[in-house]
């Protein structure tokens, strides 16, 4: 791993860990909540992910602390008696709703390197009494679980995170069943972006900058060995949504918003292991 790499990795895993500080001590959080009115001051990617349903269905810190692009508990079939891997769990939300989905005769994992999050996440599940749950400490290039271990692989926004997403998918593929499931919410970009925003570290941890091409994330993909390819978008960041998010990062939103717009989007990846690899 070169000094980049980690250097990203410590940024990460850095804002993570004082995401999950600030979440503890704040009373209350418009995005988190996925039902406040006042989208000015929600972030455009983040806001309204998940329904009133499942909100009712985690404590009110999983879902404060949610801090991903989609909703892959919603979009990925789960059926009762699986085994379900969340790449980066953050607070626990997916892994928590996943559980649900999966029954007692099921398994979630969370994996996180974040031990704040690693923290807040375990303090959710007690409060939720979920016993089909366990968070692990690790990173997602190096996953710690056995070979054809877990039907079903989901993330939230994390995967874009990674220096090293070849090695991700590789370790993906690996844990996974013959014919278990990739299914990932995560940010993509369709046609050429700015290199300063690519360049970005701040906009990295917002899942922005670091994004991959929508082709590029099919062949990395089909690379690591995965059928059965698709990329469905859920979100599209238009003009007014790329000038917020650019906004607080050092970068002249006026000039840069127009460049980006309707180029980024939330998406739902899926693919599949082969039975026969």
């Amino acid at each position: 791993m070169n000094t980049t790499d980690i250097n990203i990795k410590e940024t990460v895993k850095e804002q993570y860990g004082q995401a999950a500080t600030r979440i503890h001590a704040e009373a209350t959080s418009c995005c988190g909540t996925g039902h406040s009115n006042n989208n000015a001051k929600c972030d455009p990617i983040t806001f309204k992910l998940y329904s009133e349903e499942e909100s009712n269905q985690v404590p009110e810190l999983a879902l404060r602390a949610s801090l991903g692009c989609g909703n892959p508990t919603a979009l990925a079939k789960l059926n009762p008696g699986e085994t379900v891997l969340d790449l980066g769990s953050g607070g626990g939300i997916d892994v928590l709703l996943s559980a649900r989905r999966v029954g007692p005769t099921g398994k979630a994992y969370g994996l996180d390197m974040t031990d704040e999050m690693l923290a807040m996440a375990r303090e959710n599940q007690a409060k939720a009494g979920m016993q089909n749950v366990e968070f692990l400490k690790g990173e997602i290039e190096s996953i710690p679980l056995p070979d054809n271990s877990v039907d079903v692989i989901i993330s939230n926004c994390v995967i874009n995170l990674s220096a090293d997403k070849d090695r991700v998918l590789r370790e993906a593929f690996r844990v996974l069943k013959p014919g278990g499931r990739f299914a990932v919410s995560d940010v993509v970009v369709h046609g050429e972006v700015p290199a300063e925003v690519q360049r970005s570290v701040e906009l990295l941890v917002g899942c922005i900058a670091g994004a991959l091409q929508d082709t590029e994330y099919t062949s990395k993909l089909l690379a690591a060995g995965f059928q059965n390819v698709d990329i469905e978008p859920t979100r599209i960041y238009g003009l007014e949504s790329a000038r917020q998010f650019l906004s607080d990062q050092g970068l002249d939103a006026d000039v840069m918003a127009p460049q980006v717009a309707d180029k980024f989007m939330s998406a739902f990846v899926r693919a599949t292991k082969p039975l026969i690899s």
